[in-house]
């Protein structure tokens, strides 16, 4: 079914792939009659090489400085972002910027802050020149496939499943610190990244569907890191067997595998899809060279794919569902053993065996909806299994979210909304909200299946550390639609004898011209930002001082630790406008402690910016400049000068969102660093670093523990001086010097570290 190569690969005329090895440029002369070229020159066949070398802006392919086309962000994302850009001197947006309302649509936490947010969003489109999309209206990458795609462009959105590679589109998923940075003209700067081939062959069987095929390769390649920080390339003969749709629902599911970027080979199907859409000038073929070489390959022979089930409560934990169904005792306490491990701190109870009955997984719950699950295939497809018969009047429930109105008017004319509601279904708009817990929170101790993006601890919108707790498995549509054939019973739709209808697709943008603002080039600089009582600035950050004081006030030692951990996403949501407010929940369901640790800290910090003594507000501070004092060159130790603040240990952390404010939460905290063995994604760490937080990372033994202060002598000359290793003592009755390490820094990162932050770097 997957296959993955071992070495590099070359793929001659878009069909055949060998593996890299020593004679292969012999190999390729004697099979194909092609002279020798190069690995190096191979490499720039990718489509993903001719899309960056379009972009980039610095003249070196290695270092890449990239401009994008366009970019996108959501309502728990904008306001965050166009604050810190116009304490940054923003005036017009440089770009067209699409703000969409599909998170915290609902209004219905906190007030008005919610509706507040919107009404900046708008004032802000209108004064800057940007683009609104009204609540319910489309899901972010929904109106982004359908309004501003185009092969062959480069688009940046602040949410992590920014992925349009099937349209030819390479997309990137950031925190809102890279979205500021092109708001004022800046670049997005990275190496250039590695690419790795997905080559599809076979046509899937009827009844799999793309959440089938993308989870069978994220639990192939997540793991082991594959492709993390690479570009996917789709390629192969079996793309043909794929509608645009499918291609779709398959490629917004590669940020699950930690990829950077995406991007698929394109044909007539997609030139028809951007026409449909009103744009069929944005249409170009994309295809890689005669010979191109690829970092490594991935081959997924789409007739072999089978329905698949990631188990609570990562979206790489995959089996068939045919394997879970018959090991349904083992599989199900494997789940609840690692659960138990996860939960220990917050001593609540994850079952799963106990909805075994009569030997089969009963689910309460199910939801189809979403960037990934909402599509109108996906849709149709489920009404087709569902026509004339009924979910049943049992606890299993079924709610089904359209990714845009214009899918949903389709659906109504099709007839597929009467099918779905008369088996009784429940239809509602487009909204990401039971993607991240703020809607369809199951029962405490509840199973929900889901075609949607992700399935982390939380993210269904329970809070473990109030004794709540329910998780998430992740489905295809068709099999989500045969389980509730089957009244809960988790069922496979290979199982079903069913053929689809398939019914034509027509895509109506008179309803985006009637409710959506297009201010694109239409800037008023007159236009006043509207401001509700919980959009309030960033507070003011400090520079980088010569040495560091920090106290590790948490200690996670989990295989990977997400960023629904960090800042728990759900009702909390609603303040993101407020990083004041927000900071309070960071890691809430996670270390429940950590703030307050982190406040305690902070009195010292905001002491010395005060011109106070911070060795006289807190005695453990105290205890530490004595004990640095006592170091060998350090005896003068100014605790006016020296930054004082907190820490956090973890193994891998920041998988999964790409929200800033995993970081910037710390940093309000008083957080001056992270330390760990890697870091799970390239965005969680530019967050840390536009943030003005140091990423070190570690290797060998844990020389602290939770508790433990850490001084870093030098620091800020490490930083500016491009210094590597760099030496810190753990304080105590027995010191312990160890050593920190800080690499593939670029210069303008070390400045945003020395500044404190992205906005006092701009302000500077």
């Amino acid at each position: 079914m997957i296959k993955l190569f071992d070495n590099g690969a070359y793929l001659i005329n878009g069909k055949e792939l060998i593996e890299s090895h020593t004679d292969v440029e012999k190999e390729i002369k004697q099979k194909y009659g092609i002279e020798a070229i190069s690995k190096e020159e191979a490499a720039k066949n990718t489509i993903a090489y001719s899309i960056l070398e379009a972009h980039n802006t610095s003249g070196n392919m290695d270092q890449l400085k990239i401009k994008f086309d366009a970019m996108a962000s959501h309502d728990i994302t904008y306001v965050g972002i166009i604050q810190t850009a116009r304490a940054s001197g923003l005036t017009e947006f440089p770009l067209p910027y699409v703000l969409t309302n599909c998170h915290n649509s609902l209004c219905a936490v906190g007030g008005t802050i919610n509706e507040d947010d919107h009404m900046f969003g708008l004032s802000a489109a209108k004064k800057y020149g940007g683009i609104y999309v009204p609540a319910h209206q489309a899901v972010i990458h929904q109106y982004m496939r359908e309004m501003m795609s185009g092969c062959g462009r480069m688009l940046l959105g602040s949410d992590s499943h920014t992925r349009y590679g099937a349209l030819g589109t390479m997309a990137i998923g950031e925190g809102g610190g890279e979205l500021a940075k092109q708001l004022l003209n800046k670049t997005y700067d990275i190496n250039r990244p590695g690419v790795v081939a997905v080559y599809l062959t076979g046509k899937p069987q009827i009844g799999i569907g793309p959440q089938d095929v993308a989870l069978s390769i994220i639990g192939e390649v997540f793991k082991n890191g594959y492709v993390k920080n690479k570009v996917m390339e789709f390629v192969g003969d079996g793309i043909k067997n794929l509608n645009v749709e499918y291609r779709n629902g398959i490629d917004v599911m590669t940020t699950e595998t930690t990829c950077l970027s995406s991007i698929w080979a394109t044909d007539e199907k997609v030139e028809e899809y951007l026409e449909m859409h009103g744009r069929k000038e944005a249409y170009k073929k994309l295809e890689p060279g005669q010979v191109t070489y690829y970092d490594g390959a991935i081959i997924v022979d789409l007739s072999k794919v089978k329905p698949m089930i990631a188990m609570p409560f990562h979206p790489s934990n995959t089996y068939t569902i045919e394997e879970l169904n018959a090991n349904l005792e083992d599989i199900l306490a494997k789940v609840e053993k690692e659960a138990a491990a996860s939960f220990a701190s917050n001593k609540v109870t994850f079952t799963l065996r106990d909805k075994i009955e009569n030997g089969k997984l009963l689910v309460q719950q199910a939801f189809i909806g979403g960037c990934a699950g909402g599509t109108y295939d996906n849709i149709c497809d489920a009404a087709d299994i569902l026509r004339g018969h009924s979910i049943g009047s049992g606890e299993f429930a079924l709610s089904i979210y359209p990714s845009s109105q214009p899918t949903f008017m389709s659906l109504v004319k099709n007839g597929a909304v009467a099918d779905l509601m008369a088996a009784g279904a429940t239809m509602r708009t487009a909204f990401c909200g039971p993607c991240f817990g703020a809607g369809d929170v199951p029962s405490n101790n509840g199973l929900s299946i889901r075609h949607a993006t992700r399935n982390f601890p939380n993210r269904e919108g329970s809070k473990p550390s109030d004794g709540q707790i329910s998780g998430v498995a992740l489905m295809d549509a068709r099999s989500i639609a045969a389980t509730a054939l089957n009244g809960g019973i988790l069922t496979a739709a290979t199982e079903i004898d069913l053929n689809f209808t398939k019914p034509k697709y027509f895509f109506d943008k008179a309803i985006y011209d009637t409710r959506c603002y297009d201010g694109v080039g239409k800037a008023d600089k007159d236009v006043e930002l509207k401001f509700g009582p919980n959009i309030t600035d960033w507070p003011k950050m400090s520079h980088l001082t010569d040495d560091l004081l920090i106290k590790v006030v948490a200690e996670i030692h989990d295989e990977v630790t997400t960023t629904d951990e960090l800042i728990p996403s759900g009702e909390t949501s609603s303040y993101r406008s407020n990083p004041l407010r927000l900071a309070e929940f960071t890691l809430s369901r996670r270390v429940p402690d950590y703030v307050g640790h982190a406040k305690e800290v902070q009195q010292a910090e905001v002491a010395r910016l005060q011109g106070e003594d911070p060795t006289k507000v807190l005695d453990e501070v105290k205890v530490a400049f004595e004990q640095i004092k006592a170091l060998p060159g350090y005896a003068n130790i100014d605790p006016k000068a020296t930054g004082i603040g907190s820490t956090i240990y973890a193994n891998k952390p920041g998988d999964g969102s790409a929200r800033e404010q995993a970081a910037s939460c710390q940093k309000v905290l008083g957080g001056w660093a992270n330390i760990a063995r890697e870091y799970a994604t390239k965005r969680y760490r530019s967050n840390l670093i536009n943030w003005g937080m140091v990423p070190f990372t570690l290797d060998g033994d844990l020389p602290f523990t939770n508790g433990d202060y850490i001084f870093i002598p030098g620091i800020r000359a490490a930083v500016k001086d491009k210094v590597s290793e760099i030496k810190a003592y753990v304080l105590g009755d027995h010191m312990k010097e160890f050593t920190l390490t800080l690499k593939d820094l670029t210069d303008d990162e070390r400045a945003i570290i020395l500044a404190g932050c992205l906005i006092n770097y701009y302000k500077a």
